[in-house]
């Protein structure tokens, strides 16, 4: 069994790495995301525990992990609020979020980290839709393809992108993005995702995008389609949110920075 210790080394000069995993019910797959994270790429894991009810807690515990449990189901956003929370509360320069399902290649962590740390990005995502083709052979339901073709292309003529999947759970930030963007303020569901994108275009913060391996089997999670449905039209609706509040007509506390930057939009 693979632990932090042989994972992680000390802090480097560079700046410090933290990985956060919102997890629920994640024990079949934990042991392999965490094995596939190249060695030193990471100083330390939190793993936030959704109320599961496997031995999710026992095993990162026994996996060296950092953990943090709630004491209610807080939801996927509400999850990732406690991540980057404890993320920037234990002095991460870097902070990456990855799912504990094995569903995103960890071994990437440490590419997407030095894109940002070069100053090419502020903010990288792993985008799991490459070609059609690999993306069905991967597993992803067909269905679930289409709908983020048809998402994924609205979402990058509105926010003025060009990534390749909006969708992704494998997200890679510099510290100041956790700073300035008032994630508190967003869903506790899976729209968080949507706003946090939205919210870190209005900002102004550079993103971009690498490829990852498309993993879709039985112990990966997964919405099931009434509630794929759902959070469609929440994502459409925060783009039309944040189209007002960006031509000024309504003025959303999810639009106001924590802290005043220079805003640049295109």
């Amino acid at each position: 069994m693979t632990t932090l210790k042989e994972t992680a080394s000390p802090p480097s000069p560079k700046g410090k790495v933290i990985a956060v995993m919102p997890a629920y019910n994640a024990e079949a797959t934990l042991t392999r995301t965490i094995a596939d994270i190249p060695r030193g790429s990471v100083d330390e894991i939190i793993l936030v525990d959704d109320c599961s009810s496997d031995r999710t807690v026992e095993l990162a515990r026994d996996l060296g992990l950092t953990v943090i449990q709630h004491e209610k189901n807080l939801g996927y956003g509400g999850n990732q609020k406690t991540c980057y929370r404890a993320a920037l509360e234990r002095g991460a320069d870097y902070v990456v979020m990855i799912h504990p399902d094995y569903q995103y290649d960890s071994r990437l962590i440490p590419v997407a980290v030095e894109i940002i740390r070069l100053g090419i990005c502020d903010f990288v995502m792993g985008s799991r839709i490459r070609t059609r083709g690999e993306a069905l052979v991967g597993g992803m339901p067909v269905y679930k393809y289409f709908a983020n073709r048809m998402l994924t292309f609205i979402e990058n003529i509105a926010l003025g992108q060009n990534l390749g999947d909006f969708h992704s759970g494998f997200r890679a930030y510099r510290r100041s993005v956790l700073e300035t963007i008032p994630f508190e303020k967003n869903s506790n569901d899976f729209v968080f995702d949507s706003e946090f994108l939205a919210q870190a275009v209005m900002f102004g913060y550079k993103l971009g995008d690498i490829p990852v391996p498309v993993r879709y089997f039985d112990e990966a999670s997964s919405i099931n389609f009434r509630r794929s449905v759902t959070y469609g039209f929440a994502t459409l609706g925060v783009l039309v949110k944040y189209w007002l509040n960006r031509i000024g007509l309504i003025t959303s506390p999810k639009f106001v920075a924590n802290f005043e930057r220079d805003i640049k939009r295109d």
